[in-house]
């Protein structure tokens, strides 16, 4: 028995060791002159990032839905990372209006934009102010008007980068066209099942997007990646009912990352020299990592696109 529980012990702790804490970030790399923009950066992996970069040099953007939390976020980051160089600018995903308004503003007053971490994530049944289900609208088409509003800024500054923040969740997504056309959403129905489901579609199609970003950015200065940052202890579930809660919370004492644990594959997308040839790949724990045929189809991902642009009017 004393064997069994050793060698029991030995498989968490190596477990806890090699996927848990994961590698790390090797780059030296400084980014001073540089600005970044990490959306969803008032809490957890996004906001980590943010202190990270700035630690580095780099002018950041916190670009997040609340003001009052925003406005916080920015004191913490500019106190933990030794820079004055980090603005806060009111976004809110769910709103075309306001991501309009936030790029419109953002080119108006910035110079530069070296880095897009297209960070925020949720998981909620909801609509958003233009009729779309919550969270393929939020961690979907919000950061594809986004990026595409943003585009020529990126080129102007090249050599830039676009990194989407995934899941490995999106192994088991699918992408329901009708669906999506008939109910503006990745699926029907409310049960938790659904609210995963929809969750991992809606990763599926941060990997698809990224897919096809980069083929159509080839012949220029800016490349694309999608994260898997690993099972992190976030806020992310904030949204979900009380029992999937308390659930997440006991499991990421032992088998989720920390924040900083989990930004280190943003940050080695974001700063390491030489991966520029593995522009629309995915990463995980600092790694490039080979996908289903799913998340590398040619033509669901021009699809996605093209439905993309009609539901974002552009």
């Amino acid at each position: 028995m004393f064997y069994i529980l050793l060698v029991l012990g030995l498989v968490v702790l190596a477990y806890i060791f090699l996927v848990v804490i994961g590698k790390s970030c090797k780059s030296n790399a400084k980014l001073h002159g540089k600005t970044v923009i990490v959306t969803g950066s008032n809490t957890g992996i996004g906001k980590t990032t943010a202190i990270e970069l700035a630690k580095r040099g780099a002018r950041v953007i916190l670009a997040c839905r609340s003001k009052q939390r925003g406005e916080a976020a920015l004191q913490d980051v500019k106190r933990e990372s030794g820079s004055n160089q980090v603005v806060f600018m009111q976004l809110d995903l769910a709103s075309f209006k306001s991501v309009r308004s936030f790029a419109e503003n953002f080119l108006k007053t910035e110079p530069r934009l070296d880095i897009l971490i297209n960070n925020a994530g949720l998981h909620i049944f909801d609509r958003t102010e233009d009729g779309f289900g919550m969270t393929f609208g939020v961690n979907h088409l919000g950061h594809f008007l986004l990026t595409n509003l943003l585009l020529d800024r990126l080129k102007e500054c090249g050599p830039s980068r676009v990194l989407n923040v995934s899941s490995t969740m999106h192994n088991v997504g699918s992408i329901d066209f009708d669906c999506l056309n008939t109910h503006k959403d990745l699926r029907k129905g409310t049960s938790i099942l659904d609210g995963i489901r929809i969750y991992s579609d809606s990763k599926l199609c941060n990997v698809l997007f990224t897919h096809e970003l980069a083929k159509r950015l080839k012949g220029t200065k800016v490349t694309c990646y999608s994260i898997h940052p690993g099972g992190v202890k976030t806020e992310l579930a904030r949204n979900t009912d009380a029992a999937s809660q308390m659930i997440l919370s006991n499991l990421g004492i032992f088998f989720m990352k920390t924040p900083l644990q989990g930004s280190q594959t943003t940050l080695h997308c974001a700063l390491q020299e030489g991966i520029e040839h593995l522009s629309g790949r995915y990463f995980s724990n600092c790694t490039v990592r080979n996908v289903f045929a799913k998340a590398r189809d040619d033509a669901a991902s021009k699809k996605l696109w093209e439905i993309s642009e009609r539901f974002c009017g552009i």
